[in-house]
């Protein structure tokens, strides 16, 4: 027996993620919505679809009142809610006892104090949980906050009480940047949580971050489910997960889990959650936070022990006993998770771009890859809401092959109509020090300080790029000869076998010489000859093509009628002109386009709102002053000045 209607208090990959689980369970779906998502695929999946408000959140999925009336009008008999609402909406439902609704998740005592981290970290300490140091009172304010960073000692960090997933949250190195992380963290926490309370504590310089996965159920059971590492960070929000993780031993993982549990059940913790830790270079590990909601990296635990997680948190929520003892967790094989976001990788390692997905194809036809999405062609990806395109999943026996396949499945992906993340995400996982599980919540700008770059050509490499486009380029012209149908007057065939190009890359100019070979084409590119052959289906957003006996994916993003062509090829996008030897010869008489001088406008690098504007004009700028503070997917960027001037 199970629940017969349950309402999603979400939207996109989770929401969808949950009702996959339901229609297995035989349990009807209500959706809700805002009113920019009405064609969203969470509102087509599911069996109702409720819009609840405006674009903004909280006047939409935060908006309890709404919900409430949903939840009274489709007669839904269970909730699974927003991380964000959930500690709300359980005070609300008292208020409004709204009797017979079960919540899908812990109860509202457990919520409370592990949603509040200055209580949960006092429980974890009673609770024999080892814990960072730091100040475990609430900060009134900049003054109060310098004073404590000292007492503690730098560097600190500053993060919102109610707060998770990087919001809220800065690293402080002196005085200065306590008082600025001060303001920005309880702006970004009253803006995500409607709570500006701020705690700091000490910062553990290059640790791992590695988080348990907890099940319990209300018969005073607990399991843990191994660990999930998720160290490859950008600005406090994860990247790429993995589990198992390289770093622990069986010894480690146990002390872990067991901790994790003795939490879980000091605060009589009843659904699936998921415990935080820190882990230095000497395996000691310290309590970061609880989340109690199921983590978006979930599917990696789910991959490894076989376990559908929502449909346990149901079982739980019904009732029911766990089903499980701890000696029936395996870890069978290793899962790898990649996080796709509409972002510029160039940027910050990621800031985030909106747009229309005008073409979309998941690489589901790969062996053991999983996408998690709650998009699809034709999407919009807006400054609502996160930037989050998928998350992509790939499995293998170990982990060689689990990143084998998560090369290729990146290498498939096709994601136009939006800039996204993908080039970074390839860097890092065939990156050696990743490769040799080297890694810290550092690894990005340790291994890329000048910031990310993509991908950087070997001559090899090059070479193979280079002969790619020209074959590209003469399928291209020999496609362009071909009459469908008879004309009536005979036409003189095309005899021409060989083609002398000019192929600009980068600072280079490199000539190419190609002559068709039957379906092949012989390409010598540095004075050294490369066969290329592929099935030259232009038409499709995949092109397969083997150079040498090396087989690669590439994509083809762009051209046109000036020879300009952008080509993916290992994950990054790089920019070509292919011309004929004569037509390059004649180039340099084409004048050039000066290049605009933005060094007196600021230009924010990503669409958002305008929170606050420090000058006012006549004022005088310093290079590196504040100028305004933009928001954007629920974060708060300074803007700040190129160069000294007057506004």
């Amino acid at each position: 027996q199970t629940f017969e209607k349950l309402l999603i208090a979400n939207r996109g990959e989770i929401a969808c993620r949950v009702i996959k689980t339901c229609k297995k369970m035989g349990i009807r779906t209500v959706a809700i919505h805002s009113d920019v998502d009405a064609n969203a695929v969470h509102v087509k999946m599911a069996d109702e679809a409720v819009c609840v408000g405006p674009a903004p959140t909280s006047k939409s999925y935060l908006n309890m009142d709404a919900i409430m009336e949903v939840i009274k009008k489709t007669r839904a008999q269970a909730v699974s809610l927003n991380e964000s609402i959930c500690c709300s909406c359980f005070i609300y439902r008292k208020q409004k006892s709204q009797k017979g609704v079960t919540f899908i998740g812990p109860d509202t005592h457990a919520i409370q104090a592990m949603g509040d981290k200055i209580e949960s970290k006092l429980l974890a300490k009673n609770a024999k949980v080892n814990t960072i140091p730091g100040f475990d009172g609430v900060v009134k304010d900049a003054d109060e906050a310098v004073r404590i960073a000292r007492e503690i000692g730098y560097p600190v960090m500053i993060k919102a009480s109610a707060g998770g997933g990087g919001k809220g949250m800065r690293i402080a190195w002196d005085d200065e940047e306590t008082r600025e992380g001060f303001r920005f963290s309880s702006q970004e926490a009253a803006s995500s949580f409607g709570d500006d309370r701020l705690l700091i504590e000490k910062f553990i310089d290059n640790p791992r971050h590695i988080e348990i996965q907890v099940l319990a159920d209300k018969h005073g059971n607990a399991l843990w489910l191994n660990e999930r590492e998720c160290s490859i960070q950008r600005r406090n929000q994860k990247v790429v997960e993995e589990a198992p993780s390289t770093f622990l031993d069986p010894e480690t993982r146990r002390a872990m889990g067991e901790q994790a549990v003795a939490l879980a059940k000091a605060v009589k913790y009843s659904s699936a959650g998921t415990v935080e830790f820190l882990v230095d270079s000497s395996k000691n590990f310290y309590f970061l936070e609880m989340n109690t909601r199921l983590q978006v990296e979930h599917p990696v635990t789910e991959c490894i022990t076989g376990l559908d997680l929502v449909q346990e948190m149901i079982r739980v929520a019904k009732g029911y006993p766990l089903r499980h003892r701890q000696a029936d967790i395996p870890i069978n094989g290793w899962a790898v998770e990649c996080r796709v976001y509409a972002e510029d990788p160039y940027k910050s390692f990621g800031l985030p771009s909106i747009g229309k997905l005008s073409q979309y194809q998941e690489p589901l036809h790969v062996p053991n890859v999983r996408v998690d999405s709650g998009i699809q062609q034709g999407s919009d990806i807006s400054i609502y809401y996160d930037p989050m395109i998928s998350k992509l999943i790939t499995y293998g026996s170990n982990r060689a092959e689990a990143l084998k396949r998560m090369e290729e499945a990146l290498d498939n992906y096709v994601i136009r109509g939006v800039t996204h993340n993908i080039s970074l995400l390839r860097e890092v996982i065939i990156h050696p020090r990743f490769v040799q599980g080297d890694i810290s919540t550092k690894f990005l700008p340790e291994v890329y300080p000048d910031g990310f770059k993509g991908h950087k050509l070997t001559d090899l490499e090059r070479r193979e790029l280079l002969a790619t486009a020209a074959s590209l380029y003469v399928a291209e012209q020999l496609r362009s000869q071909r009459f469908l149908g008879t004309p009536r007057i005979p036409l003189a065939k095309s005899k021409r076998s060989s083609w002398e190009l000019s192929v600009h890359l980068g600072d280079g100019v490199y000539p190419v010489a190609v002559s068709k070979n039957g379906s092949s084409f012989s390409v010598e590119v540095d004075g050294m000859k490369l066969n290329v052959t592929g099935e030259w289906n232009l038409a499709s957003p995949l092109l397969s093509v083997t150079i040498d006996g090396t087989h690669r994916t590439i994509q083809r993003l762009s051209r046109n009628a000036s020879g300009n062509t952008s080509i993916q090829f290992l994950g990054t996008v790089y920019k070509l002109q292919i011309l004929t030897k004569a037509a390059a010869e004649l180039s340099k008489y084409m004048p050039e386009k000066a290049a605009e001088d933005t060094s007196s406008i600021l230009r924010s690098p990503m669409p958002g709102a305008v929170v606050a504007v420090s000058v006012k004009p006549g004022d005088m700028v310093s290079e590196g002053q504040e100028i305004c503070v933009i928001e954007a997917m629920k974060m708060q960027n300074s803007m700040i000045a190129a160069k000294t001037g007057k506004v």
